[in-house]
């Protein structure tokens, strides 16, 4: 009896350790990271079971927030009629089939996604989505149907901002984008192809990607075509999004939103692998924007730059191929003011380093006017701090850019060339080069007019339409021709 319990007792043991030393086996390798050869430790990672993704918890918990917004835009063609031939016995000269031109209304359906960031009914989308839409539904998870209207949009980053007269809804939270990881699980929710609360998920790609050349291959959801984008630092993922995926959130595993899908990269207009989020700190700071002023309160530093090249670290010593290379820096600018030169290297800006230059886009686009910040650049192979306050993108009337030209309320005024001048037979007068957000646009400006007389003075060089200007009580009055040569005018109140 005695000898039978020994020998049960001893079998388990047995049966106990050699089941240790198989499960000791197959687990990951936990050990300290081994040392190479020239002593730096490589990366290990220790696979526990609640290190797997898990996202159930992100997925239930987003997917409510994340709306089917459908749009309708209704448009006026031209429909050609042909006429009855006889009907020349009733007053059509000529004879023979006429051709009527009449007004035709017609109807375009669309859809793309949006996500709830308050629960009084504020959604994110894409502006793409519902740009020129005449009416707009949005259906919540829960199939409540709502009216919404456009609260504001801006193109730059291709975000939108719509509301629904609802209340106590449910909303996804933001995250900081900037401290998403390369490799990092995220989930992509939306309805592509109308169906709605789809969810997919994938990996963080890259960061700060700018689609630059590739731009003839980009496809945007939704029924409308975006123009280039001027901040382009998106978060591309391998996650699977579609058509109507356009304006769905991308979460992380704690279900928070660290970005708005946008586009993806395909020959086909499908999916194809790639597929790119505007990154939820541009995204948050839009909407502030637009919610508090109504309009986007962007920053501008004022250079262009360039990535550091091999020619560059070895003629000015670098130590490495980090920041940017400045080019140019616009006269009366942010960076100009700050002290920035042509030549330096951007290294980061308020301690964050600049990887790219599309990161600069990104970082400058969360500043508002006014705001300060701190520029590492090298100058000399010397480190350097320098503090600059943001401006805003309409350069101050009078301030002369590098290309020459002199900002004038929001355009650009030049000497007008001779060739321009010898074509409209004149002999002097200042060309509006371009025409941007301002009082010259809200007074009918156009491109290649030519200013002869600014309150009755003539001018000939762009200081002077500025001096003129700005000493006027009341309101300025110019006179000129167009860029076709037809005698025209315009004018605006200073205040």
């Amino acid at each position: 009896m005695k000898k039978g319990f020994l020998t049960v007792l001893l079998s388990v043991l047995v049966s106990g350790l050699t089941a240790y030393g198989i499960v000791k086996s197959s687990s990951p390798d936990v050990t300290p990271a081994p040392v190479s050869s020239d002593g730096s430790a490589f990366r290990t990672v220790k696979l526990d079971q609640t290190d797997y993704p898990d996202f159930t918890y992100a997925a239930e918990s987003a997917v409510d927030a994340v709306v089917y917004v459908g749009v309708t835009i209704k448009s006026v063609r031209q429909q050609q009629q042909y006429l009855d031939p006889f009907e020349f016995f009733f007053g059509y000269p000529g004879g023979g089939s006429q051709r009527q031109q009449r007004p035709q209304e017609y109807e375009q359906q669309g859809s793309g996604s949006g996500v709830i960031i308050r629960p009084d009914g504020y959604i994110v989308t894409n502006n793409h989505v519902v740009a020129e839409a005449t009416e707009i539904t949005v259906v919540l998870n829960n199939n409540k149907t709502y009216t919404a209207t456009v609260i504001g949009t801006d193109e730059a980053t291709d975000v939108a901002l719509i509301k629904i007269d609802a209340e106590g809804l449910p909303t996804i939270p933001f995250a900081d984008s900037d401290k998403l990881r390369l490799g990092e699980w995220v989930l992509a929710i939306g309805s592509p192809y109308g169906m709605r609360g789809t969810i997919t998920a994938g990996i963080v790609s890259a960061k700060g990607r700018s689609m630059g050349g590739a731009s003839d291959q980009r496809q945007q959801y939704g029924q409308q075509s975006t123009p280039s984008m001027k901040i382009e630092s998106f978060i591309q993922t391998d996650a699977v999004v579609n058509p109507g995926n356009s304006g769905g959130a991308l979460v992380n595993k704690a279900g928070e939103l660290v970005g708005i899908n946008t586009m993806i990269y395909s020959q086909t207009g499908s999916y194809s692998g790639y597929s790119f989020a505007v990154p939820s700190n541009i995204v948050h700071k839009i909407v502030e924007d637009l919610i508090d002023f109504g309009s986007v309160k962007r920053a501008r530093l004022g250079v262009t730059y360039r990535q550091v090249t091999d020619d560059d670290q070895k003629d000015l010593k670098l130590s490495s191929l980090e920041g940017v290379y400045i080019e140019e820096v616009s006269a009366g600018s942010s960076a100009d003011k700050a002290g920035v030169k042509k030549g330096d290297i951007l290294l980061a800006i308020d301690g964050v380093k600049v990887t790219n230059m599309a990161f600069i886009q990104e970082k400058v686009n969360g500043y508002r006017p006014g705001d300060k910040a701190v520029l590492t650049v090298i100058r000399d192979g010397k480190e350097r701090q320098l503090n600059v306050e943001f401006q805003g993108t309409t350069a101050e009337t009078g301030t002369v850019d590098v290309d020459g030209t002199t900002a004038f309320y929001g355009s650009k005024l030049r000497k007008a060339p001779q060739e321009t001048l010898d074509r409209l037979g004149l002999k002097n007068g200042v060309e509006i080069t371009s025409v941007g957000q301002g009082k010259l646009l809200d007074a009918g400006a156009s491109e290649g007019f030519i200013i002869l007389y600014v309150n009755d003075q003539p001018v000939s060089k762009p200081e002077e339409v500025v001096e003129i200007a700005k000493k006027s009580r009341r309101a300025v009055y110019i006179e000129g021709v167009t860029a076709s040569g037809r005698a025209s005018y315009f004018g605006f109140g200073k205040e």
